[in-house]
């Protein structure tokens, strides 16, 4: 099984759950951080009104257009607007950039995946649509019954494909027409499996396969959150999970259904669940708190309003199969899906794992990191650094924060996490440290690297006790840190996330970016937070 934690999600007329546990204010430390604001709708249709000229200022070929996708406005008026690139009409694939401007509309800098002009023979493809689509599923088909490690969901069958799309692949550097493919199937462990397949349009050879269905690995102990608030909605003497507060996020159960979107929990009172897994309502009580907590956290700490930033909640799915050990989060139906875990009485409902599904909604929404190569080790660590934060944010009684992604879950049955963020290999995977070869590792292994930036920014490095919790966290270079807060360095890495990586960005091309966002926070590259960045990267050997 894929050791996996990915996504987004959250709920009308109002009504709270009796409960104990408030969610946290934020801190005057980093409230000081100067945070951007996210353009609004009307600067992000200037932003689609600039692409025609800003392509051609950016020297690009005749035949390709920037298509507005994101925009992110500082308080001083300078502007980060992100686009896609088309060629001659079609989608290019690793073909995003990031145009910076300053307050008065002059470019800056830009932040480009591909940096070339492209130029390609010809947009007819040597194989058909058809052709293209039979490949693609031949090539998935024949990953039936394997597995890429042991921890790997094998596929257990293929169901078919979509139509072939042609598209520019250009995530490689290496310009050329393709086809892309969506081919659905299921995974052995039960996972639906949706697979994003890339093929040369003239040779038919394998450029890509990306699984759009991300999951989490584990097991739980029935309800995780403990006693909690609730907003929900009234109807006449009738309560449902539905928040309108939080873009109407809601959460249904499928009852051990693996489609569908589930029935609207309902009740005639607004107490839900009684911390037992053998009572329906206590795993949605998990997934709606996580909901809410994760889109508070979002709102307050970065003012971003939702997953994608535009106000709209997403599905939490509980109950799903029977006895699933994983949680996912899809895109396209923009909804979470927990299990019930082993024998159905462990549900993967903890706040670090709704944090860490639905960060993967907001780096999908934002910098588009592919998920592969240590553009996917970043990804993975994204989801990691802010299920993290999450559930520093929540700071719960029942779950006490702390560095260590998936602890409640206690998914190898002796009180061990699935991940450290301090010394990552403790896992016997992760990589603490950069290396020519960490691409190479699953994205759940890869970032280790990561992470442990993260954590040696936030705490720095040696022994101490955080919260209850003893870390122990070492250099590569034997060298001593001294953190910053996880605050500062949450806004670090969510400015680098959401300004400046593309979805090609490695590590080296992510210190560059995080020392640029620690500049732009807190005062250049004389500050002690640039400092301490370009500290933390030499401490895993990003150099």
């Amino acid at each position: 099984m894929k050791r996996k934690l990915t996504l987004p999600a959250v709920l009308s007329a109002t009504a709270l759950l009796a409960g104990v546990v408030q969610i946290a204010t934020l801190p005057a430390a980093q409230a000081a951080a100067p945070a951007p604001d996210r353009v609004s709708a009307a600067p992000l249709a200037l932003a689609a009104a600039q692409a025609s000229p800003l392509a051609r200022q950016l020297d690009l070929g005749g035949q390709e257009q920037l298509v507005a996708k994101d925009a992110l406005m500082d308080a001083d008026g300078t502007r980060h607007l992100r686009y896609e690139r088309t060629y001659a009409g079609l989608p290019v694939l690793g073909g995003d950039l990031v145009v910076h401007q300053r307050p008065d509309g002059s470019v800056s800098s830009v932040d480009r995946a591909f940096a070339g002009r492209l130029a390609l023979p010809t947009t007819t493809p040597a194989l058909a649509a058809g052709q293209a689509a039979e490949q693609a599923t031949d090539a998935v088909r024949a990953t039936v019954g394997l597995a890429a490690d042991e921890d790997e969901a094998a596929l257990s069958r293929v169901d078919g494909a979509g139509a072939a799309e042609l598209v520019v692949w250009a995530a490689d550097g290496n310009p050329r027409l393709a086809h892309r493919t969506v081919v659905r199937g299921e995974r052995t462990d039960g996972t639906p499996s949706s697979q994003q397949v890339v093929t040369d349009a003239a040779t038919g050879e394998l450029l890509s396969t990306h699984e759009e269905f991300q999951t989490a690995t584990g097991t739980g102990k029935g309800v995780n959150v403990g006693t909690v608030p609730l907003t929900t909605t009234q109807s006449g003497s009738t309560y449902s999970l539905k928040d309108a507060t939080r873009g109407n996020q809601s959460t249904t159960d499928l009852k051990g259904a693996t489609s569908g979107s589930g029935s609207l929990f309902t009740s005639t009172s607004n107490s839900w669940g009684n911390g037992l897994a053998s009572n329906r309502q206590s795993a949605a009580v998990d997934a709606q708190f996580g909901a809410a907590t994760t889109w508070d956290y979002y709102k307050k700490t970065f003012n971003r309003n939702g997953i994608k930033n535009n106000g709209v909640g997403a599905t939490s799915r509980v109950h799903y199969g029977s006895n699933y050990v994983n949680a996912f989060w899809n895109d396209s139906c923009f909804c979470m899906t927990y299990g019930d875990g082993s024998g159905n009485t462990h549900p993967l409902t903890a706040i670090d794992v709704s944090g860490h599904e639905m960060t993967h909604g907001v780096t999908s929404a934002t910098a588009g990191l592919n998920y592969s190569g240590e553009s996917g080790g970043l990804n993975e660590a994204t989801s990691d650094i802010f299920g993290t934060m999450v559930e520093w944010y929540a700071n719960l009684p029942a779950n006490p924060p702390n560095y260590w992604i998936g602890e409640k879950l206690n998914l190898f049955g002796n009180g061990k996490p699935l991940r450290y963020m301090d010394k990552p290999s403790l896992d016997g995977q992760s990589a603490d440290s950069w290396y020519s070869g960490v691409g190479n590792l699953d994205v759940h292994y890869s970032s280790g690297v990561a992470n442990h930036f993260f954590y040696l920014l936030a705490e720095g490095s040696g022994a101490k006790s955080i919260n209850g919790y003893n870390y122990n966290s070492p250099t590569s270079n034997g060298s001593k840190v001294t953190g910053i807060g996880r605050d500062k360095a949450a806004a670090i890495w969510y400015r680098a996330l959401t300004v400046y990586f593309t979805s090609t960005t490695n590590y080296k091309a992510a210190r560059t970016a995080t020392l640029k966002a620690a500049a732009d926070l807190y005062g250049g590259a004389a500050g002690a937070e640039y400092k301490a960045v370009a500290a933390a990267w030499s401490g895993v050997n990003v150099n």
